[in-house]
C-alpha cells in the first residue's frame, strides 16, 4: 500500500487505451471501405480481419476491468461511476439509432458501448469479492460460451446473452458470455497488481515522446473518439461511394451476408447457401428490384418476380424441385 493511500496514475494504461482506439479506427475504416466496395475483401467475414476485430475487442473489455479497479478499487465513487456509465449508455443509444437508419437490416442493438455500460454494472461487485472468486467467475463465463448453446438464444431478444447457435444479423454484437469474463479477467490482473511493487514500476513508466503523448490523450478521450470516428468516416466514404458507383458493390455484399446467414439458419450447407444467394443477387440485379428489397414496399408485380427468382434459385440447390408443376400447370 502506498503512503497516504494515494495511488499513482498509470500513463501506460492511457497509452494502451489509445492503441486500442487507433486499432478500432483502422478496423472501422477498413470495414467501411469494404462495405462500400473500395476493398475486394469482406472485412466482416475474412478470418484475418475477424481475428483482428476480436483482438481489439478483447483489449477493450480487458481494459474496462482494469479501469474499474483503478477508478473504484478503493471504494466506489458513485457520482463518477454513474456519470460515466450513463454517458456510455447514451452513446450506445446513439449508435443504435444511427445504425438503424444506415443499416436497418443489421443495426447494432448490443455492441461495444452497450456491453461496456452493462458490464461496468455487473462487474462492480467483483471489485471487492475474493480474487479467486472473481477469477473463477471469469473463467466460468468464458467457458460457458463454448460449452453451452441453445437455439432459444438465436432470437434477437436473447442473443445479447451469447448462447446462440446461429449468430444474428448485426454489424456488432458483444454478448455477456464470454466478454463479461474478459472484463473480470482485467479486474483480477489489476487487483493483483494494485498495491504491489509492480504498480510502482508501472507508474514509473512516463513516456515523453510525441507519439506516447498523443496515444495517452486518445486513451483519456477514447469514448468520445469511439462515438465520433465512424460518423466522420462515413461522412467522407459514403458520398465518395455514391459518386464513384462503389456503393452498389457494398449493397451486394450486405445482401449476400444477410442471405447467407438466413439460409444457413435453416440447416442448409454453407456451399449450397452461397449458390442460392448468388443466384438471388443476380435476379435482383437483372429485374432491378433493389428499391423494393431495401424499402420493404413491394408491388404485386415485384413480389411475383421475387417469388419466381426464389423458385429458380431453389432449383439450383434442390434439383428435384424442377419436376414439380408450377402454378400455371406447366412442367408436366
Amino acid at each position: 500500500m502506498l503512503r497516504g493511500g494515494k495511488r499513482p496514475r498509470l500513463p501506460i494504461i492511457d497509452i494502451a487505451r489509445g492503441v486500442a482506439i487507433v486499432a478500432m479506427v483502422i478496423y472501422h475504416l477498413s470495414w467501411d471501405l469494404s462495405f462500400y466496395g473500395f476493398m475486394p475483401v469482406d472485412v466482416g467475414y475474412d478470418p484475418g480481419w475477424v481475428f483482428f476485430a476480436r483482438s481489439i475487442l478483447f483489449s477493450f473489455m480487458f481494459l474496462v476491468g482494469v479501469g474499474l479497479v483503478l477508478g473504484h478499487g478503493d471504494g466506489v465513487r458513485w457520482t463518477s461511476f454513474w456519470r460515466r456509465t450513463l454517458f456510455v449508455a447514451g452513446g450506445a443509444l446513439l449508435i443504435t439509432l444511427g445504425t438503424w437508419i444506415m443499416f436497418p437490416e443489421s443495426f447494432v442493438y448490443f455492441g461495444v458501448l452497450h456491453a461496456i455500460a452493462l458490464f461496468s454494472i455487473l462487474a462492480l461487485p467483483f471489485l471487492f469479492t475474493p480474487i479467486w472468486l472473481t477469477a473463477l467467475a471469469g473463467v466460468a463465463i468464458v467457458a460457458l460460451h463454448f460449452l453451452f448453446h441453445d437455439p432459444l438464444f438465436n432470437a434477437v431478444a436473447l442473443s445479447w446473452i451469447g448462447f446462440w447457435e446461429v449468430p444474428p444479423l448485426t454489424n456488432d454484437l458483444v454478448p455477456v458470455f464470454p466478454w463479461l469474463g474478459v472484463v473480470l479477467g482485467g479486474i483480477v490482473v489489476a487487483r493483483l497488481v494494485r498495491g504491489s511493487t509492480a504498480e510502482a514500476r508501472l507508474a514509473s513508466v512516463q513516456p515523453r515522446n510525441r507519439l506516447s503523448r498523443v496515444l495517452g490523450w486518445m486513451g483519456r478521450w477514447s469514448l468520445v473518439i469511439y462515438l465520433v470516428h465512424q460518423p466522420l468516416l462515413l461522412a467522407v466514404i459514403a458520398p465518395l461511394a455514391m459518386a464513384t458507383g462503389a456503393q452498389t458493390a457494398g449493397r451486394e455484399i450486405e445482401f449476400l451476408n444477410s442471405c447467407q446467414t438466413s439460409c444457413e439458419a435453416t440447416g442448409t450447407t454453407a456451399a449450397m447457401c452461397a449458390t442460392y444467394c448468388q443466384c438471388g443477387l443476380e435476379g435482383i440485379n437483372r429485374d432491378e428490384l433493389w428499391d423494393a428489397v431495401y424499402s420493404g414496399v413491394i408491388s404485386p408485380q415485384e413480389q411475383t418476380q421475387l417469388d419466381a427468382n426464389n423458385r429458380q434459385c431453389s432449383v439450383l440447390i434442390y434439383p428435384e424441385l424442377e419436376t414439380e408443376p408450377d402454378a400455371a400447370g406447366q412442367g408436366q
